[in-house]
């Protein structure tokens, strides 16, 4: 498998970790969209929403929670914003699942 979130995950691809446990990492995007936007993902390769199963119910629990801490860390109490690209025409150029952090200012009530 050639995934370059597995390879950021393992560590052979340099990155700049914003949090991380035994279920999650997150990192900063390289292409930032907002003044915060940091990519949250399972370290166990999930290919995309389409392909989470009853056993992943637990890892997509600890991305949320993940996610409301980084929130939380990096001062988002006015809120933020969670996007999950699903397939090719939704825009995932990476095919393993991963959430969009983003934050820092405001964004109004248009998703795009």
């Amino acid at each position: 498998m050639d995934c370059i979130f597995c390879e950021i995950i393992k560590g052979d691809i340099p990155s700049t970790t914003v949090y991380e446990d035994e279920w999650v990492k997150a990192i900063n995007d390289l292409n930032p969209q907002m003044p915060v936007h940091v990519l949250v993902m399972p370290k166990k390769h999930i290919a995309s929403a389409n392909e989470i199963t009853e056993e992943d119910a637990e890892t997509i629990g600890k991305i949320f929670l993940a996610a409301k801490k980084i929130a939380g860390d990096l001062g988002l109490e006015n809120g933020y914003r969670i996007i999950n690209n699903c397939g090719e025409d939704a825009g995932q150029t990476v095919k393993h699942l991963h959430f969009h952090l983003l934050g820092g200012r405001t964004m109004g009530e248009k998703i795009i």
